[in-house]
């Protein structure tokens, strides 16, 4: 099984003004390891989801896309703490602000995350939020370990929201502690930039390459591709343009269950086999990322595509490039 660990929320997502004074707010089911679990159950991935939800009607709402997804929450007791809430506003080429207020994902008892864990775990996700506070991070670092204790591989995705840290020191060095354990690291480039905004993309992977148990870091970079690095090679790929745009809400998350999902179907998720990954079969699962995020951005909010979805788009290019 894979398991996804971090929060789920609202976004609450600010439609264009029409010169008037109303401010029209479309609410959608959200949160980076959320939209990572459905994209990954949608590829035909059994996944299931660590969160705590609220008894809220925000949190009946979450549960929906995750039923409808066939994700598994792992925490079947909902919590009395109200739903947490992202204001998202979308500027003229659709891509998000956002601004968080927290509630029900920030209540974390930890012998119960423990004992929600799966018996066999094959992945074990380690959601964006996790290290944010102090109190938090204790928690999830100890479900992470025993996920890894269980030879779960480990991979992370920061998702960085510099609007949510009061002290970006403290929380680099706590994000250090999750990093030193993921064996697959993916980040953006406003990630890396807002980690130290003096060091270029190489600089950064190096360094990530050079923790414990990493073997394989991706970066995006929005219109310009995504790339991908071992200790031994490296690869990249163009985006995938879906034939109607929507807005980029989740696209990095659907990236990552794609990159996630390639590896598993290829068998190279394991730490020997990423290590042996050369620049094609990189390439390759750039690409089927890039086309599991394109049509993720063809709709509005975080609607992963199917694996059939994928499929078929992978064999029309297959077609078209013969």
């Amino acid at each position: 099984m894979f398991v996804v660990g971090g929060e789920s929320l609202i976004d609450l997502v600010s439609e264009p003004r029409n010169g008037d004074s109303e401010i029209h707010l479309v609410a959608h089911a959200g949160g980076s390891p959320f939209n990572c679990a459905i994209a990954l159950a949608r590829l035909e991935n059994n996944t299931g989801f660590l969160c705590p939800i609220s008894r809220d009607g925000f949190g009946a709402y979450l549960l929906e896309p995750l039923s409808d997804a066939g994700v598994k929450p792992l925490l079947p007791e909902r919590v009395s703490e109200p739903s947490s809430l992202a204001v998202v506003t979308l500027n003229a080429r659709g891509e998000a602000a956002y601004e968080f207020y927290r509630g029900a994902e920030r209540a974390l008892d930890e012998s119960k995350l423990l004992a929600a864990l799966p018996d066999k775990i094959d992945l074990y996700q380690i959601g964006g939020f996790c290290p944010i506070e102090e109190t938090d991070t204790k928690i999830w670092l100890s479900v992470v370990k025993a996920a890894a204790g269980s030879g779960a591989l480990i991979s992370m995705d920061p998702n960085i929201r510099p609007s949510l840290i009061k002290d970006f020191e403290a929380y680099r060095q706590r994000l250090s502690l999750f990093l030193d354990l993921a064996h697959i690291i993916k980040l953006s480039v406003e990630d890396l930039e807002a980690l130290d905004a003096t060091m270029d993309i190489n600089a950064h992977v190096m360094a990530l390459l050079a923790r414990p148990n990493c073997n394989l870091v991706v970066v995006t970079d929005g219109e310009n591709g995504s790339q991908a690095f071992t200790k031994n090679t490296r690869a990249q790929a163009g985006i995938y343009e879906p034939p109607v745009f929507g807005d980029t809400v989740g696209a990095g998350d659907s990236l990552m269950a794609g990159v996630l999902s390639f590896l598993e179907q290829e068998d190279k998720l394991n730490p020997p086999e990423l290590l042996k990954l050369n620049e094609q079969v990189l390439a390759c699962m750039l690409h089927y990322g890039a086309v599991v995020a394109g049509l993720n951005c063809a709709q509005k909010g975080c609607k992963p595509p199917t694996r059939a979805e994928v499929d078929a788009v992978l064999a029309q290019l297959g077609q078209m490039n013969n």
